[in-house]
């Protein structure tokens, strides 16, 4: 019997909640983060459905977002339940053991041309290089875009582009104002496909 993605999703999303109450008191970094890569993968790149790959992102930009999602002022509820116990010495030990992840790989299956040159040309026409360096490897609070998963990147940008995720200092909205839903599927295609400019 296969499982829906929004089965398997709610399953890993008990399974952290489980884990919580063991977290919190666990002694090894290894044991407390794993209800984090329960759902974002062992090996930093997610399987899940909506769900980021953390593998090679920023330290700067894990601590950040780990501690949005403490404070709720990310609204992910949980994400925000995960991460209410930790201190700020665990936001920055769970952000080194993140970093430290490898980058995710590409996708298995090769780009669809077409949506891959929209989005190359899109992503040449924004500024998004400027910010997340030309090869959208990221940097400090800058997240990695390369090889990131496409669904997730979708969300992401359109949650920007709505107001309902805020960026530093309201860039992303502003940056996506203009850029219509067909050209988010354009770009996301073409950012979780290795981009190379």
């Amino acid at each position: 019997m296969t499982r829906s993605p929004s089965t398997r999703l709610a399953g890993l999303a008990l399974l952290g909640l489980a884990s919580l109450a063991s977290a919190a008191s666990a002694e090894s970094l290894d044991e407390r983060i794993a209800p984090c890569l329960a759902c974002h993968g062992t090996s930093g790149q997610s399987t899940v459905p909506e769900t980021p790959s953390l593998g090679g992102q920023p330290q700067f930009f894990v601590v950040a977002q780990l501690f949005l999602f403490r404070d709720q002022r990310r609204n992910v509820p949980l994400m925000n339940a995960l991460a209410r116990p930790l201190t700020d010495d665990d936001l920055r030990a769970f952000a080194d053991r993140i970093a430290a992840l490898p980058p995710p790989a590409p996708p298995a299956a090769a780009p669809d041309p077409e949506r891959y040159a929209r989005g190359r040309a899109l992503a040449r026409r924004q500024p998004c290089a400027v910010c997340h360096r030309p090869d959208f490897s990221g940097r400090e609070q800058i997240p990695r875009l390369a090889n990131q998963r496409e669904d997730y990147l979708v969300k992401a940008m359109r949650d920007y582009k709505a107001g309902a995720r805020l960026g530093y200092g309201g860039a992303m909205a502003q940056e996506l104002t203009e850029v219509t839903d067909a050209e988010l599927l354009d770009l996301a295609h073409f950012l979780a496909h290795a981009p190379h400019l």
